[in-house]
């Protein structure tokens, strides 16, 4: 076997392991197009020796940034390593002064684009930049395309060049620059050298059961997330197709096309999912419905390993026959295994998808720890519902006095690019400063309780940790979005952002016309209805930290309009100055 030591291996690695037929697939003008291992490496080396020739040295800088994920990202990322460069993903919804801010930081000398919408953005501030050109992977009319880089490398003479440049690099080596979207401030580059997410992809392997060689996969986080981007090295490792979705709109049709048998995702979208399945459920009528919705509270209930006993076990296997594998079937039939990570998973989710046979895998890391620090595995005991699993082989983690969470192992990162004051701020000796606050507990299982910036105190003095109330409202079909808020008031609120399919579905049953989102939001009989979610889950909490007030927001929350991260994570700061009028007629009317 060859020894992985370079992001680079890994291609070669499956290549002569697996040699697959279909490497990568992408869409492309309605049709599914792959390339084979072999092509993959082909064209990788194509790039390197094109590279070569327009003069990129060791450590320069190459930034990509691509609307979607698609084959062209993998085989230009293996390019770039080859020749010693670094790639510097940058997140394509973020601002043309972000895309400013991190093209001039980091340096970067050539961009590759996905599309022309990037270019809209680009194009601007294209000249305050060092950027020598931009390619796209689109054909642009009067653009330069990634493709004229693959002619340049056609030519093999120098391919003698790119092995003297793959030898030359080292495991220690830097590999990419990872700007983080971050919920406050610039954007930090998190340096991740090759033996950070090498470590991760093979101490991360012995967790994932797949069929080495045989399953597919089906991959639409964005490959700028580390965590996306460890996942294919390690597709690449285990040898799995890879197919790339086209869209979230498009999901459930790729789906279906693609019969994959493990995706990766974040919360929201598995919320998403659950949600659709839960108002296709609501449709149907008589004992359909009772059948369904007996199936939905059975699913509730799930503990694994048939800990329930057996008249659960023997309940639960008509439920899957009857309603669960229906859920399966639309979701292309033969997804074994799912992936949640980014965010917490609402334990509900972990059950019903289990129940349902389409086990959540929930895991826990940051961009900083290449990522993955802990992940659930059903095998031999591994898998326990509310936690993110046992921590990976390799990786230490100990829990400082305050709660918080420290790692410390070959997956962390070697700093932030040129801010040695905020590495020191984050390390202490090897350990790395999580920024989250959590317990192990006695079988080695990993929870996390709260963000340690989020923690805030009401002017009573008590300690409010809003995630966990988060999750707990977001259970509610009404509730798309919610922040909790309060601190140093005299008790918590909450801004909400209302999930607005359901409640035109719901407004259509009780007779209501809606005219805006403002309409919307100041609805007597719709607040009446939340209170009554809101005051339903209050009951779990103790008395100082339960919801006492809140307002509906007149629009919907999005990255576009910076309340949210590219990861769908919610930007506190930003929300709170955007409703600041909202926050103020809680507290002070």
């Amino acid at each position: 076997m060859t020894q992985i030591t370079r992001l680079f291996d890994f291609p070669y690695h499956q290549l002569k392991t697996y040699n697959l037929e279909k490497a990568f697939t992408s869409k492309s003008n309605g049709n599914w197009e792959s390339i084979s291992s072999k092509e993959y490496v082909n064209q990788a080396n194509a790039i390197s020796r094109g590279l070569l020739r327009l003069g990129v040295k060791p450590n320069d800088k190459i930034a990509v940034i691509s609307t979607t994920n698609r084959t062209e990202w993998n085989v230009l990322d293996i390019g770039v390593l080859q020749v010693g460069a670094q790639n510097v993903p940058i997140y394509p919804t973020i601002s043309k002064e972000d895309y400013e801010y991190i093209l001039n930081h980091s340096e970067a000398s050539y961009c590759f684009v996905s599309d022309a919408e990037i270019l809209e953005k680009l194009n601007p501030i294209k000249s305050q930049t060092k950027l020598k050109a931009i390619y796209t992977f689109d054909e642009v009319d009067g653009e330069k395309n990634w493709k004229e880089v693959l002619e340049l490398g056609k030519d093999d003479s120098n391919q003698k060049d790119v092995e003297t440049r793959k030898s030359a690099v080292t495991t220690d080596d830097l590999a990419t620059l990872i700007y983080t979207s971050g919920t406050t401030g610039r954007p930090k580059g998190v340096m991740l050298t090759h033996k950070n997410i090498v470590s991760n992809v093979l101490d991360s392997e012995k967790r994932v059961p797949f069929d080495y060689g045989h399953s597919k996969s089906l991959s639409f986080l964005p490959v700028c997330h580390v965590f996306e981007r460890m996942i294919l090295y390690l597709y690449q490792y285990c040898g799995v197709e890879i197919y790339f979705a086209e869209s979230i709109e498009k999901m459930s049709d790729n789906l279906k096309e693609v019969q994959p048998h493990v995706m990766t995702a974040v919360p929201r979208l598995y919320e998403k999912v659950y949600d659709k399945i839960i108002a296709k459920g609501a449709d149907l009528s008589g004992i359909k419905k009772a059948l369904f919705f007996w199936a939905v509270e059975l699913g509730l209930k799930y503990e694994p390993y048939g800990s329930n006993g057996w008249w659960y076990e023997t309940q639960l296997k008509l439920a899957r026959k009857l309603i669960f594998s229906k859920w399966k079937e639309g979701l292309g039939g033969q997804l074994d295994l799912m992936v949640s990570g980014s965010a917490a998973l609402q334990p509900r989710l972990t059950r019903i998808f289990a129940a349902a046979e389409m086990p959540i895998m929930e895991g826990y890391g940051l961009t900083e720890t290449s990522p993955v620090i802990s992940v659930n595995d059903q095998r031999d005991g591994g898998f326990r519902i509310g936690t993110v699993g046992r921590i990976i082989d390799n990786v230490d983690v100990k829990i400082a006095e305050d709660g918080e969470i420290l790692v410390k192992g070959p997956n962390v990162m070697k700093g932030y690019y040129k801010e040695p004051e905020k590495t020191a701020e984050v390390m202490t000796g090897d350990y790395f400063h999580t920024g989250d606050i959590g317990e192990i507990d006695s079988d080695g299982f990993l929870k996390i309780t709260d963000r340690k910036k989020e923690m805030f105190k009401t002017s009573g003095g008590k300690y409010v940790a809003p995630a966990l109330l988060e999750n707990q409202f977001k259970q509610s079909r009404f509730i798309e979005q919610i922040m909790v808020i309060g601190e140093g008031e005299k008790m918590p609120a909450a801004l909400i952002q209302v999930n607005y399919e359901f409640i035109e579905e719901w407004a259509k049953r009780h007779h209501i016309t809606f005219k805006s989102k403002e309409d919307i939001a100041s609805n007597q009989k719709l607040r009446e209805r939340i209170q009554e979610e809101i005051d339903e889950a209050n009951k779990k909490f103790g008395h100082w930290e339960q919801i006492k007030k809140f307002e509906i927001t007149p629009n919907a929350w999005t990255i576009e309009d910076g309340h949210l991260t590219p990861t769908m994570k919610m930007k506190r700061k930003v929300i709170k100055e955007i409703y600041k009028d909202l926050i103020e007629k809680i507290y002070r009317s």
